[in-house]
């Protein structure tokens, strides 16, 4: 046996020492186990097997009614120094948190199965994929896992060859909301997760790898590990740029990701192509373009909201081969949610009978696990080892008023303070109150796993001599008149927001400067077969300096936050940003 997996065995056998598993099964991702898997929850009551003819290999997954979310405040990052955890996290003191934590594991598996789960984020032969290990006592965790990351035989192979990997132990334990701790240990690459089975508590590969530990792992490397979707986007020349983009959860990620663009662009030729919906890795290449790969394999998406109207290919891949997390079912067991224009809900999110007085019958934050290779828009250059090169990267949040329908950052480190100042409202995907605006800076509030001034200055970091960084932009599709209702059509129509940008990349389109950053001429915008009257686009692309100087305002004072940690760079820009709209 190599040195390299002699230190995986010797943590395997430590882990199953302090959680007393009866048995101890190391995963090699095949379909034979996974058929295994399946039937073993069918009996336990894990899985419902869904209609068989309308949902073939589907199944429900139906978890505890206090686990159905991310626990943010439950959630901690645990370095040696309190200052390089940030004010952007929870931080607990490492022999704090693994005290903790062994006290919960002690004995946590007595009478289950210990799994042991290699995976890769990234495709298998790419030099930016990284791998990882998961030890769980949840075959539901396996059988998302599968479908997340690329696990099993191959995974380990590389481990074996690389030597390094993330370590993730995490046990579904007794589901007491009090006994629920996500602990992140990026110094030593290790994650320690107890008490939950929902999502990104419990597929550490998923936020807490791919996004806690890599972006600490990313800074130290050289590249940035960022909550992003990527898509490509092809014109009538058969020319393909590619495009990152950060929002909060809810903001339309997962919908931007697999866009069908408008009837007459698709007339001209116009295509999307899906790379990820919610992660990207990027390192800048030899000719200095940032290169992209998305991490995982699969897609993990909010089901509520998801129809043929605003995203039909992520509807037309649940068809088969996917796991239903607190959806409802029909009388005839096909999966239910609010948004579907079909069907009518029998069985609610708990498995009882519908009734609208116990409020939604899927749960707001029900969600779905597919392969990506299931959706039609799926990019063969998903796979690319070497990723895809960025044209532009997108910011964006959710807000009703003051924020243009686009803007173009003047330079990098204008467009670093754009991602950084990023406000979005909340919604039913992270816990708290709805309707609130927060500041997310770069949409990784939840998921940087360092302090956020360092974070910025990491960003800053790649505009050097030979860089040939992508534009930034930002944007607002949620915007809403003073009839209270959404101004911009949104979904397939954002690919018209898209060509302006692409245009600007190649040098192809115009803009007004002002203040906060380059809009869009009126005319430059396609806005053909649009019901959308000169006044309101108007309104759209309003820069409104009073209000921008009380936002900058605001933006400061979040900024401030940061201490000494925040970089001179973007001090120095949002002051003068501030000045002028003054």
């Amino acid at each position: 046996m190599s040195s390299q997996l002699a230190a995986l065995n010797q943590w395997v056998d430590s882990v199953a020492k302090l959680t007393q598993p009866e048995h101890i099964h190391w995963c090699d991702g095949s379909d034979a186990e996974s058929a295994k898997l399946v039937d073993l929850m069918l009996s336990t009551g894990d899985l419902i097997k869904l209609n068989e003819q309308t949902h073939p290999n589907c199944y429900l997954h139906r978890s505890s009614p206090s686990d159905v979310a991310r626990v943010e405040h439950l959630t901690f990052v645990c370095t040696t120094n309190e200052e390089d955890a940030g004010p952007n996290n929870h931080w607990m003191a490492p022999a704090d948190a693994h005290a903790k934590m062994e006290a919960l594991y002690a004995g946590c598996m007595r009478g289950r199965t210990m799994y042991v789960v290699p995976y890769c984020m990234g495709p298998i032969d790419s030099p930016l994929a990284r791998c990882g290990v998961e030890i769980t006592d949840s075959p539901y965790v396996v059988a998302n896992m599968r479908i997340m990351t690329r696990m099993g035989a191959a995974a380990l192979a590389r481990i074996e060859r690389e030597g390094s990997f993330v370590k993730g132990l995490h046990s579904i334990g007794d589901l007491n909301p009090d006994r629920r701790f996500i602990m992140h240990f990026p110094e030593e690459l290790t994650i320690k997760s107890f008490g939950s089975g929902y999502g990104g508590n419990a597929l550490l590969g998923k936020k807490c790898h791919a996004l806690r530990i890599a972006s600490y792992q990313a800074r130290s490397e050289g590249w940035l590990a960022e909550h992003m979707l990527i898509v490509g986007i092809e014109n009538p020349k058969g020319e393909t740029h590619y495009v990152a983009a950060a929002f909060p959860s809810a903001c339309g990620k997962t919908n931007l990701a697999m866009l069908i663009p408008p009837e007459g662009y698709r007339q001209d030729g116009w295509k999307v192509w899906t790379i990820g919906d919610d992660i990207c890795w990027m390192r800048p290449g030899a000719d200095g373009r940032l290169y992209a790969i998305n991490p995982e394999s699969g897609f993990f998406g909010v089901a509520p909201g998801t129809s043929a109207k605003t995203n039909p290919n992520a509807l037309a891949m649940l068809n088969r081969d996917a796991i239903f997390t607190n959806v409802a079912v029909t009388a005839d067991n096909q999966p239910w949610w609010e948004g579907l224009p079909d069907g009518v809900p029998v069985t609610d999110w708990q498995g009882r009978p519908y009734d609208k007085a116990n409020g939604p019958a899927a749960h707001p934050n029900s969600r779905f696990t597919v392969s990506a290779k299931n959706c039609a828009s799926y990019s063969a250059h998903a796979e690319d080892a070497q990723g895809v090169p960025l044209s532009a990267i997108v910011f964006g949040g959710r807000r009703e008023s003051l924020v243009p329908l686009v803007f173009e950052a003047r330079d990098w480190t204008h467009g670093v303070l754009v991602g950084a100042s990023m406000a979005s409202e909340t919604t039913a995907a992270a816990t708290g109150a709805v309707g609130i605006v927060r500041r997310d800076s770069m949409a990784m509030k939840p998921f940087a796993g360092y302090n956020f001034g360092d974070y910025f200055e990491h960003w800053l970091s790649f505009d050097k001599a030979g860089a040939k960084l992508p534009k930034i932009f930002h944007v607002n599709w949620f915007r809403k008149g003073s009839d209270g209702k959404f101004m911009w059509p949104g979904f397939g129509d954002n690919l018209r927001v898209l060509e302006w940008m692409l245009k600007r990349v190649t040098g192809e389109a115009d803009a007004v400067a002002t203040p906060i950053g380059n809009l869009p001429k009126a005319g430059d915008l396609n806005v053909d077969g649009l019901a959308l009257d000169a006044a309101a686009l108007a309104q759209l692309l309003v820069v409104d300096k009073e209000g921008w100087y009380d936002e900058m305002e605001s933006i400061g004072e979040y900024l401030r936050g940061y201490g000494d940690r925040l970089p001179g760079a973007l001090a120095t820009i949002h002051s003068a940003i501030a000045a002028e709209l003054a």
